[in-house]
């Protein structure tokens, strides 16, 4: 399955180090502003994501519809970054990665299936490719390094337990 990602989602994954098994199991496409905003520092993270670019696990797509990301950035007040993904989803016709809340929103607006970090953990540990309680302790992390609400931690911890 083709998905597009946002920075937000991207950087996540590799904090928690699953996005190379993210990428074995989706065909992950980026447009070229997320490359940069998630690439430019010197992080773990950041060497991960370019390494998976440089071995292909991760396809880097130019945007070609400027004007749409203009309107989305302006329709909804989200950063170009996630503009640019959002539209490369539309264009595609595929869901976006995404984690950060205005861009979320936009989803829902536009009609764009969308999937959060926690649903790629949920995942990965429900496919048994990690162990739930490897999947704990990334959610830990992810507790940490995003900006999730009690109620959502408490439900993927609940999903982690085998709960609904």
């Amino acid at each position: 399955m083709e998905i597009v990602f946002d920075s937000s989602t991207l950087i996540l994954l590799a904090k928690i180090e699953i996005l190379r098994t993210v990428s074995e199991d989706f065909r992950i496409i980026i447009p070229g502003r997320i490359k940069e905003e998630s690439t430019r520092k010197d992080t773990f993270d950041s060497k991960l994501i370019s390494s998976l670019i440089g071995a292909g696990n991760i396809k880097v797509l130019k945007m070609a519809k400027q004007d749409m990301v203009i309107n989305l950035c302006k329709d909804f007040g989200i950063h170009a970054g996630e503009a640019e993904a959002l539209a490369l989803a539309i264009d595609r016709n595929v869901p976006l990665a995404v984690d950060e809340l205005p861009a979320i929103k936009a989803c829902k607006i536009v009609n764009r299936p969308f999937t959060t970090a926690i649903h790629f953990l949920l995942k990965v540990a429900a496919s048994g490719k990690i162990s739930r309680d490897t999947a704990s302790v990334k959610l830990e992390k992810l507790t940490y390094y995003g900006r999730y609400s009690k109620r959502i931690i408490d439900d993927a911890y609940s999903r982690l337990r085998g709960g609904a």
